[in-house]
């Protein structure tokens, strides 16, 4: 079995467009939510989200080739040639046929379907774009990356809700240890704050209406926590065996040393109540990587700032840690980056990453007054130092999809 490290990482999102900003400001414990001022909110419930700033599509990937793209494509694209160029991968002294592309996105070109309905209604069936339909379906994303760098290995775009980047990552893994491909760059994107999308979250009460606050809406395991905020953004991991990143000399993050998958098979929206399909993934990350609880040094939540979300997440980390719950550190991300939805798996596995090299745990902010049932040490509005070696990461999604990564400080 090949061991399966992580040598590129490439991040565009709310909170900035390199590791570097998105990890520098994860440690400060900002938040990159805001009033939303890409389209008018004016009839809208909820004001606020966590949008990608800065972000010049042609500049980085050129005016014809932005063009025919969604935004979340672009985002992707965007990342994984960052994740590249990070991991210093020569493509042209690598076997193109052993490199492959998981990536994914949850809702896909949302944008530009929305946009082409629009044109449908004022301009006519004649006017509506003939590159519609490729451009709004999710797998495009794996798709464009995977022309972008010519290469012809395995190309897969998961589908699971929020949990796409720890099942990309977590399917990567599995495929590069079993030896029959050497690296896959792995993650998700996401590009959904639109008019509908956000009006559709909104009546279903499931995000924070927060709008006199932005900055502090997003507040996982929080008693007044009122919802979760929608984010924007994509994450891309460069995985490759040990063997071929040694051979070439690259520079290793972390290693990828386990990764567990399940189902509620419960309900279409809700995580079931007592958190037993996060269990179930959480325990077989575990077994995957041959793992006892108190080996454990931090867990990256999945946490969206929901009633019940938070309640059970805490509830099936309770049940699998035991009595360790309370001594391994939680922190939650999206309580700063708002949940980016099918990107929030791939970025919160690059501040994993980041927190095993820096020995630093990014804080949980808008924690101030925690839910009694939510009362495990989840790292609160400061940043904390601490040794770390290895770390977990949670990913749940709509239908009751889980998965869960364990990562390690490579040595």
């Amino acid at each position: 079995m090949e061991r399966v490290v992580i040598t590129g990482m490439g991040a565009i999102t709310p909170l900035g467009n390199t590791v570097e900003e998105l990890w520098s400001n994860l440690v400060q414990g900002r938040s990159g939510v805001s009033l939303i001022d890409t389209f008018p909110t004016d009839n809208h419930k909820v004001k606020i989200a966590a949008v990608v700033r800065d972000f010049d599509a042609p500049s980085l990937l050129g005016t014809k080739e932005a063009r025919r793209m969604d935004r979340f494509c672009q985002f992707a694209v965007a990342a994984a040639d960052l994740a590249v160029r990070d991991a210093g991968l020569d493509l042209d002294q690598t076997d193109r046929e052993r490199v492959g592309v998981y990536v994914g996105s949850g809702i896909g070109g949302i944008r530009t379907l929305q946009d082409q309905q629009d044109t449908l209604r004022t301009r006519g069936p004649g006017r509506v774009s003939p590159t519609l339909v490729p451009m709004m379906i999710s797998n495009m994303a794996a798709a464009m990356i995977s022309m972008k760098f010519g290469v012809y290995g395995p190309t897969l775009s998961p589908v699971t809700a929020c949990s796409i980047g720890n099942t990309a990552i977590g399917e990567a893994f599995h495929r590069i240890q079993s030896g029959r491909t050497d690296v896959i760059l792995a993650g998700g994107a996401e590009s959904a704050v639109t008019d509908i999308a956000l009006a559709s979250f909104a009546n279903a009460t499931a995000i924070s209406s927060r709008n006199d606050d932005p900055a502090g809406a997003s507040r996982p395991f929080d008693r007044n926590r009122d919802g979760f905020v929608m984010g924007e953004g994509a994450g891309i991991l460069v995985l490759e065996s040990l063997t071929h990143a040694e051979r070439r000399g690259a520079r290793i993050y972390a290693e990828v040393i386990g990764y567990g998958a399940s189902s509620d098979a419960y309900h279409m929206v809700a995580t079931h109540p007592e958190g037993t399909g996060a269990y179930r993934a959480m325990r077989e990350a575990l077994r995957d990587a041959e793992l006892d609880v108190s080996q454990v040094d931090v867990i990256s939540a999945h946490a969206t700032s929901t009633e019940l979300g938070d309640r059970s997440e805490t509830a099936a980390i309770k049940r699998v840690f035991g009595e360790a719950a309370y001594r391994v550190p939680v922190t939650a991300n999206k309580s700063m980056l708002g949940h980016l939805l099918g990107a929030a798996g791939g970025v919160e596995a690059i501040a994993l990453v980041k927190s095993l090299q820096e020995d630093v745990i990014p804080p949980t902010i808008n924690l101030r007054e925690a839910e009694p049932e939510c009362d495990l040490d989840y790292v609160p509005n400061t940043a904390r130092e601490a040794q770390l070696k290895i770390g977990i990461s949670n990913s749940f999604g709509f239908g009751g999809h889980n998965a869960v990564i364990v990562l390690k400080k490579f040595n």
